[in-house]
């Protein structure tokens, strides 16, 4: 699985739902620990988005480091659009 014959890369993130929290870089990886990440997010049941882009700039936090500011934005959309697909969050219309 390799786009434009670049390695496969994966990110994973943590994101604890507490005020002023912010979304972590639990793990990064390409190649095989790419694979190794998105396989145990999948038997975990963790919902993978695939976002080139995203990953570029993610790939180059340091594990542990919290995603940087110019990121909240895209990342909070991923996650909210993830809770309504999931049935976990239920958005209010108009307000």
């Amino acid at each position: 699985m390799t786009r434009s014959n670049r390695p496969l890369r994966a990110v994973a993130l943590h994101y604890d739902q507490q005020p002023s929290a912010a979304p972590k870089v639990v793990a990064t990886g390409q190649g095989d620990f790419a694979q190794q990440i998105i396989a145990a997010a999948r038997a975990a049941g963790i919902d993978i988005v695939e976002d080139p882009d995203l990953i570029e700039v993610l790939g180059r936090v340091q594990v542990g480091e919290d995603i940087p500011p110019e990121l909240f934005q895209v990342v909070a959309e991923i996650l909210a659009f993830l809770y309504r697909v999931n049935g976990r969050y239920s958005v209010e219309e108009g307000g």
